[in-house]
C-alpha cells in the first residue's frame, strides 16, 4: 500500500501563486506515476497534472502553461507549482499515485487540500 500526504493549499488572489507538496510512503518502489487532481462540488474529479517515474509530464488543458509539476530528489515526493491562479482553480486538490503490483494497477489518493482563489 501507499500513503499520500498533501500540504500547501490555502488562499490566494487571482494572478497569485501557490505550491502544493505530496509525500508518499509505503510501497514507493511500485509507483509508476504521481499526479494531482482537483474537484469542486457537483463536478467530476479532473486531472490537473501528472508525472511518470521517467519524468514525463502531462497537464490538463485548463492549467497548461500556468502550472508546473515536478518531483523531488526522492522519488516519493511531487510538487505542483501553481502560477497565474484564476477563480476557476478553486477546489480540493488530491494527490494521486498509480501503483503497480505485477500486472495490476491501483490508484491511491491523499486526503485532499483546499485551494481557494478569491479577492
Amino acid at each position: 500500500q501507499v500513503q499520500l500526504v498533501e500540504s500547501g493549499g490555502g488562499l490566494a488572489q487571482p494572478g497569485g501563486s501557490l505550491r502544493l507538496s505530496c509525500v508518499a510512503s509505503g510501497d514507493i518502489d511500485n509507483i509508476n506515476a504521481m499526479g494531482w487532481y482537483r474537484q469542486v462540488p457537483g463536478k467530476r474529479r479532473e486531472l490537473v497534472a501528472a508525472i511518470t517515474f521517467l519524468n514525463n509530464t502531462h497537464y490538463g488543458t485548463p492549467v497548461s502553461g500556468r502550472f508546473i509539476i515536478s518531483r523531488g530528489d526522492a522519488k516519493s515526493t511531487v510538487f505542483l507549482q501553481m502560477n497565474k491562479l484564476e477563480f476557476g482553480d478553486t477546489g480540493v486538490y488530491y494527490c494521486n499515485a498509480e501503483v503497480q503490483y505485477g500486472l495490476v494497477l491501483t490508484d491511491y489518493w491523499g486526503q485532499g487540500t483546499q485551494v481557494t482563489v478569491s479577492t
